[in-house]
């Protein structure tokens, strides 16, 4: 292959916009032996092997490239995350103590599961239900002085109905409920937006007003961007805990088969209470709440609200965990064979992509393998 056919693999390989056909040929060319001198040694470490083979690829084929920013999933290590967010992503290559090529079928299927959708169920005050993902745009109700509406962009709408008033009575209560595979946008009536996660549900009065506090009950997944309104204060339920805010950005994480609760800030601060004990955040800290134990810390924010960016980003986590994730989004059942694979995994993949192309970073990292059949996604150490 002439050397300029090697700085333009390169770069597309770099910047993840290379073809499957482009990539058989860079994998012909890799593994032959005109490719032989740019082939990297085994490491301990995948991060150095991942390093050192960018450097090898690109320093030879004389190609530049602008310094990767820095991501703080893998601290320190900029260039590994450059090759890596590519192999891993693309699910090109498999480090491990050899570099070896990474086939379609690296993760076991019998027939892929697409990704989740946006689609939600409405159920009115009158408990009539409406299905969101099979409603057209335009007026769907109109409850305690409201106007309940689906708009062109597919989000759920409320709007104070012009001349009506708006009681702080406890009016027509509304749940907002996705099932597992299904995400969905809400606008309250206050200029509140509402991101709601999958196998999730969101508890209001039609008119938010209940006795002149806005408060919505929250189970399972929830990111909100809460409109200002000194006069009444914004709270959000999840079993004991309560959240208390004026005005600001934050993640809820509540599902009931989670360990813990998570209150992640972004913007603002909030109060975070439960049997008497409260504790005040500020943008940047993360609340866990174990059984009415509080404990504060500071995170990356952007991975506790990485689904939002329809992202998954798994920092250094059990591998029950993260299937709890796949399995909400994607509608799935997780069957565990023999032994429960033990540490820690990592990967970022989109929300967008099939289920094989989100496992491959997983299996990827060692330690977990994976097979897909139907809906059923066996896992295997």
């Amino acid at each position: 292959m002439d050397h300029q056919r090697i700085i333009q693999l390169a770069q597309k390989f770099v910047d993840g916009s290379i073809t499957a056909i482009e990539l058989e040929e860079f994998n012909r060319w890799y593994y032959s032996d005109e490719g032989e001198q740019y082939k990297v040694n085994a490491f301990d470490s995948r991060e150095a092997l991942a390093v050192d083979m960018f450097k090898n690829v690109i320093d030879r084929a004389g190609l530049r490239v602008e310094k990767p920013k820095p991501y703080k999933l893998w601290p320190g290590i900029a260039v590994a995350v450059a090759v890596a967010t590519v192999i891993f992503g693309a699910g090109l290559f498999y480090f491990n103590k050899d570099v070896k090529q990474v086939t379609p079928d690296q993760v076991a299927l019998v027939n892929d599961v697409a990704p989740g959708v946006s689609g939600a169920t409405l159920t009115l005050g009158s408990g009539k239900k409406i299905r969101l993902s099979d409603a057209s745009s335009g007026e769907l109700a109109q409850e305690a002085g409201v106007h309940v509406s689906k708009s062109a962009d597919g989000k759920l709408v409320y709007e104070v109905t012009p001349g009506t008033g708006v009681s702080e009575n406890l009016g027509a209560i509304n749940t907002l409920s996705t099932d597992k595979g299904e995400t969905y946008q809400l606008k309250l009536p206050d200029g509140t937006m509402v991101w709601l996660n999958a196998a999730s549900s969101l508890k209001y009065a039609a008119n938010l007003l209940a006795y002149g506090k806005r408060k919505v009950t929250l189970q399972g997944e929830a990111y909100f961007q809460v409109a200002k309104d000194k006069a009444h204060p914004f709270i959000v339920e999840s079993g004991g805990q309560q959240v208390e805010v004026l005005g600001t950005e934050f993640n809820v994480n509540a599902y009931r088969d989670e360990r813990v609760f998570r209150t992640t800030l972004l913007e603002g601060s909030v109060k975070l209470s439960e049997n008497g004990e409260s504790k005040i955040l500020v943008p940047g800290m993360q609340a866990t709440n174990a059984n009415g134990r509080i404990r504060m810390s500071m995170v990356d924010t952007e991975l506790a609200v990485a689904w939002k960016n329809n992202k998954f980003i798994f920092d250094r986590l059990p591998i029950e965990e993260i299937m709890r994730m796949i399995a909400r989004w994607y509608n799935v059942e997780v069957i565990y064979q023999g032994e429960v694979p033990s540490g820690t995994f990592w990967g970022s993949v989109s929300r967008y992509d099939n289920i094989s192309k989100a496992l491959m970073p997983l299996e990827a990292a060692g330690g977990v393998h994976f097979k897909i059949e139907g809906r059923k996604i066996y896992v295997l150490k």
